[in-house]
């Protein structure tokens, strides 16, 4: 095979159909738009629109609203660190904190900060620093002989 040899496979590709072209083609004068009217002309899309009947957009209740000053942060759990650490991607003896999260492969982004949640069980004894952690993951580090520091939320812009 040569690549000016390369091809579709027969019957894989439609010719376009050339509106407007002719009476005798079949599709000419109004091109198979019908005639008139606000959908015959160029540049119309009524979407949403359901024939003057309520559309759905209106029918269904609106509710809930979006915080726009929430914080995201990236949840991670006990067993995870604990599973790099066993890994040997992270150093139990280094301060954990986002970037070496982050570095270990454990999470993608830190998006707003790193929020540590107690599932699973934790072996090693680690220093970790980190935006948000849950009160029972504080104690099973600390049982474990471990510390946290928990960051202060960032200051929101005055």
């Amino acid at each position: 095979m040569k690549l000016n040899e390369i091809k579709d496979n027969e019957g894989s590709t439609h010719s376009r159909k050339r509106l407007g072209r002719g009476i005798g083609s079949g599709s000419g004068k109004t091109g198979g738009r019908g005639v008139k009217g606000q959908k015959s002309r160029s540049g119309v899309a009524i979407n949403g629109f359901e024939g003057g009947q309520m559309p759905i957009y209106r029918r269904l209740p609106k509710r809930g609203f979006n915080n726009i000053f929430a914080s995201d942060f990236v949840v991670v759990s006990l067993a995870r660190i604990q599973a790099a650490i066993d890994a040997g991607k992270l150093d139990a003896k280094a301060t954990v904190d986002a970037a070496a999260l982050k570095a270990a492969g454990v999470i993608r982004r830190t998006k707003d900060g790193v929020r540590v949640l107690a599932d699973g069980e934790l072996k090693a004894k680690i220093t970790i620093v980190v935006a948000g952690a849950s009160k029972p993951a504080v104690e099973k580090i600390e049982k474990a002989g471990g510390t946290v520091t928990l960051l202060s939320a960032p200051a929101a812009a005055e």
